[in-house]
């Protein structure tokens, strides 16, 4: 005997589930197929699911036709668009329909709003961040990780540093993001020290400092021409922390280097590594061989790249 269209609906919705969580686009298509074949993708629950899963699956137009025509829609569906439009990078889109969820007196729930800061720092909307940290406020997540997380992010993109320290300060309990934002935010304006007593205090703390952190020092004593520094912190990575530079790392040391006329310092940094150098590393040193006048470092450069000399002091 065969199943009812009803019957099969949590099996689709499970299906679908699964291509949401293996962001498998073509099973999607083939499934969402099958639901038109069944006479069930007009039912609300397997719409909402198509909804999540095109929205997992970066698949904006069809996400926002089908979510035009389902009936209940509830936070978590909202949450979903929101979170692909601004994942992709359309904080403009991401914040209508955020606006189209406010209208339509859908309640938030602690999924919701950091990505709507998220929105908000992209676009640098502090009037609208602020807002939004008063409705974080009123919701009652004003504990909850995430959304302080966000927020310290929202403030120091739209270059608010006391108000992203005082939601730093205030926050029970922070993590290895919450440190990398904050810190992030001072590099980015030169406080250059507040990143060192950052670190300090991350440490202190019982956390350890991970990649992520040890790239943001680097950028900050890179861009504030700490140079001593910097040497510092990059030696304590793996010394003290056991932290393995990265391809990264080894790119704000070239820089840091190369800003300051160490250039052939910054050479033998990278005969030294252990990873595979990349084209942002090699353009760091030979943009330093251009500012510095470095002819022969750049030729040397030149021929370990290209496999040939290549003149290129003329363009030095």
């Amino acid at each position: 005997m065969m199943a009812k269209p009803r019957e099969l609906v949590p099996l689709y919705a499970t299906l679908l589930d699964a291509c949401s969580s293996a962001k498998h686009l073509k099973n999607l298509k083939r499934i969402h197929a099958m639901t038109i074949t069944l006479g069930i993708s007009s039912n609300d629950f397997i719409r909402s699911k198509l909804v999540s899963s095109y929205a997992c699956c970066a698949q904006l137009h069809e996400a926002n036709i089908i979510f035009s025509f389902t009936i209940r829609q509830p936070t978590f569906l909202f949450n979903s668009l929101i979170r692909a439009h601004s994942s992709l990078g359309f904080f403009s889109q991401s914040l209508s329909i955020f606006r189209h969820m406010v209208l339509a007196h859908k309640p938030f729930d602690r999924h919701t709003l950091p990505v709507v800061l998220k929105s908000c720092a992209g676009l640098s909307a502090l009037r609208l961040g602020q807002q939004v940290h008063g409705a974080v406020l009123v919701n009652g997540f004003a504990l909850d990780l995430a959304n302080s997380n966000a927020l310290v992010n929202m403030y120091t993109k739209c270059g608010h540093l006391d108000s992203a320290r005082k939601v730093f300060d205030r926050m029970w309990q922070r993590n290895e993001v919450t440190f990398s934002t904050m810190m992030k935010g001072y590099g980015m304006h030169g406080e250059c020290e507040e990143v060192f007593e950052l670190f300090d205090k991350l440490v202190e703390a019982g956390e350890r400092p991970d990649g992520v952190i040890f790239t943001t020092v680097l950028s900050a004593c890179s861009h504030g021409g700490l140079i001593d520094k910097g040497r510092e912190y990059f030696e304590m990575m793996e010394v003290r922390f056991g932290v393995k530079p990265g391809l990264h790392h080894y790119t704000c040391m070239v820089d840091m280097l190369g800003r300051v006329g160490q250039v052939e310092e910054a050479e033998k940094l990278i005969w030294r590594m252990e990873v595979k150098p990349d084209g942002a590393l090699w353009r760091a040193l030979l943009a330093a061989c251009k500012t510095h006048g470095k002819v022969e470092v750049a030729e040397r450069v030149a021929e370990r790249v290209y496999g040939r000399e290549l003149s290129i002091a003329s363009s030095i």
